[in-house]
């Protein structure tokens, strides 16, 4: 399949899928054995621990079209994602879970929209069938709150299932290299024409989320941090607010002066200072932050590290 003309790429993050990838790889294999095109799946076994490497290997030793990507470490879903695009070499890249969240019969329906001329296709998800309110409500927040300060606009519920030309794709291995990303939004920032699907996210065949409560909240950040530096300024507007509140208490207390009747300070002075200080510690934090990722982009170290490739003639590298 090396000298093959391939038509897309479908790129496949995974980590500890033990339970469900084989499940994945039938409602897959069911589609793609169905599309005329010629493609290639590229599994990104990103650090597994749970047996996921060995079924990955019985799975690219019996179909020619499968190559598996397998990390030295975890590196984590945006690396793994990044990695898979790097390594693509079909016409279109498809992005895509392995938990059957993100469904495969949808895949060419998304093949027919690129052939229409599109570049990127945003798969936005209507609904989750196995979310709670709260995620579905903590989902809806962070995608109002986002747009709300950041310097682009981006597509609600839009998920790490799209697609993306070859001139898309170039470009993100070529220019996009931060170390900390947020993939979804520069799928959308990258400009090109794009449209969108929407679909419904089916409940997990097997496993748990690798998303805890923490993890969601970093993501949240990151994605606030690479698109705006709206929470940088925060430390002008406290600035201001906490200028007009201390003179407004200075000409409060003046006047109580004049009219012979002082202000006890003590509990103003307390709420005041505690409330400062708070904010002070919130504003360090949001630079601290910054300041990391600035960090780790000087640092230079590698997105991700592939220990090894797997292909169906069994050559390893």
């Amino acid at each position: 399949m090396e000298n093959q003309k391939l038509d897309y790429s479908i790129v496949c993050s995974v980590y500890n899928e033990a339970e469900g990838i084989e499940a994945f790889y039938g409602a897959l294999k069911a589609v793609l054995d169905g599309m005329p095109e010629h493609g290639e799946v590229l599994f990104v076994n990103d650090g597994s621990n749970d047996g996921t490497l060995e079924i990955l290997r019985r799975i690219a030793d019996a179909d020619a079209r499968v190559r598996v990507l397998s990390f030295a470490r975890n590196f984590g879903h945006e690396a793994a994602m990044i990695a898979g695009i790097d390594y693509s070499r079909g016409d279109f890249v498809i992005c895509m879970d392995s938990d059957l969240q993100h469904p495969p019969t949808l895949i060419t329906e998304m093949v027919g929209k690129a052939r229409e001329g599109f570049d990127v296709i945003n798969m936005v998800r209507t609904d989750r069938l196995d979310a709670t309110r709260g995620h579905k409500l903590r989902s809806r927040l962070f995608y109002k709150f986002s747009n709300l300060i950041s310097d682009i606009h981006l597509q609600e519920n839009a998920s790490d299932f799209f697609l993306i030309s070859r001139p898309v794709a170039n470009v993100l291995k070529r220019d996009y290299r931060e170390r900390t990303r947020f993939l979804r939004g520069i799928v959308q920032l990258v400009g090109f024409s794009h449209t969108t699907l929407e679909y419904v996210a089916p409940a997990r065949v097997a496993g748990k989320s690798k998303y805890s409560f923490g993890k969601l909240l970093g993501t949240s950040f990151t994605a606030l941090s690479s698109f705006s530096k709206m929470p940088l300024r925060l430390g002008i507007f406290a600035g201001i607010i906490f200028g007009i509140i201390s003179l407004l208490l200075i000409i409060y207390s003046l006047v109580m002066w004049v009219m012979n009747t002082p202000v006890s300070g003590y509990t103003t002075i307390v709420v005041f200072l505690s409330a400062f200080a708070s904010l002070q510690f919130f504003l360090i934090g949001l630079i601290g932050q910054y300041v990391g990722y600035i960090f780790d982009e000087v640092k230079g170290r590698p997105i991700y590290v592939v220990q090894e490739i797997i292909e169906h003639e069994g050559q390893e590298s």
